[in-house]
């Protein structure tokens, strides 16, 4: 057994404290004394992840734009890299363009990004306009 002195509010108690392992403890006061003992934890089973519904598969709509008047498709397609909307179109139909030669330019996430031309060519479509929304994989022009 330990004795150890407490204050407590200005007033000091004598306490004393009893080892014990798996026992029940005494607590001595002026009064009866007090048992406590352990109690017995129940295993509780582990929690279950609530079943996910499988998302139903959606279809994707279909493109329906269509090439600028006078346009036919081309061979080498120019296509939107993200979703976003035409700031401006910079190529025309028919203009001989270079590889890496800006044709349009399109707005993602607040940033200005240039379409350029994978390879040279002729601008054989243009399949948007200034204003327009796209999505990713949208063709936006067409090379031969």
């Amino acid at each position: 057994m330990k004795t150890y002195t407490v204050t407590v509010n200005g007033i000091a108690y004598d306490v004393t404290v009893e080892e014990t392992t798996g026992r029940p403890v005494r607590e001595y006061r002026e009064a009866a004394p007090v048992y406590a003992a352990p109690q017995p934890v129940a295993p509780t089973a582990a929690p279950v992840p609530a079943p996910v519904a499988a998302a139903a598969p959606v279809e994707a709509p279909a493109q329906t734009a269509a090439p600028a008047a006078g346009g036919t498709a081309g061979k080498v397609s120019v296509d939107s890299p993200m979703p976003g909307k035409i700031l401006s179109v910079k190529a025309s139909v028919g203009q001989a363009v270079k590889r890496g030669e800006v044709i349009l330019i399109l707005e993602a996430m607040k940033m200005e990004n240039e379409i350029v031309a994978p390879e040279d060519g002729v601008v054989a479509s243009i399949n948007v306009s200034s204003g327009e929304s796209v999505e990713s994989g949208t063709v936006l022009a067409t090379l031969n």
